[in-house]
């Protein structure tokens, strides 16, 4: 096995690869916001049925435990596909055209946060609407104009 290994080695140091390098774990370069306002808009929906829910129907313990899983799963995705973007899509390029950008993707996962912790049509609304300015800068980076669409306005 070792001279396996010296032989690989040597043919390492005649025949070097050529570097390679990624932004992410997987080279795959798909990457779009429009997952994070998806789950966003599931909290939005979620929230505004749990307000909506009548505490003296039979099944209202039930269905107040599944809407709440439901606002916190997708918040959680939320919080994970702009964790994505932010830490795979954005370089520092990105940053420089767009100083604000920290500020934006802080105040989304802080957005997203709240949305988790209350049961607040505003918390929600708020989440989207820092969803969709990192939206407007992602397309931006892209030289694409893509417009916001709400699936559930």
């Amino acid at each position: 096995m070792a001279l396996r290994a010296r032989l690989l080695a040597c043919l390492d140091h005649v025949f070097p690869a050529p570097a390679a390098s990624a932004h992410c774990d997987g080279p795959c370069g798909v990457y779009d916001p429009a997952s994070a306002r998806v789950a966003a808009e599931a909290v939005l929906s979620m929230t505004r049925k749990l307000l909506d829910l009548d505490p003296s129907a039979a099944d209202a313990h039930n269905t107040f435990a599944r809407y709440v899983s439901i606002k916190e799963q997708q918040a959680e995705i939320v919080k994970h596909e702009l964790s994505v973007l932010w830490g795979d899509y954005f370089k520092p390029e990105h940053l420089e055209a767009y100083p604000e950008l920290h500020a934006i993707f802080w105040k989304a996962l802080k957005a997203a946060s709240a949305a988790k912790q209350q049961l607040s049509v505003e918390a929600a609304t708020e989440l989207l609407d820092q969803i969709h300015a990192v939206h407007d800068i992602f397309w931006a980076t892209k030289k694409r104009d893509v417009e916001w669409v709400l699936a559930n306005p």
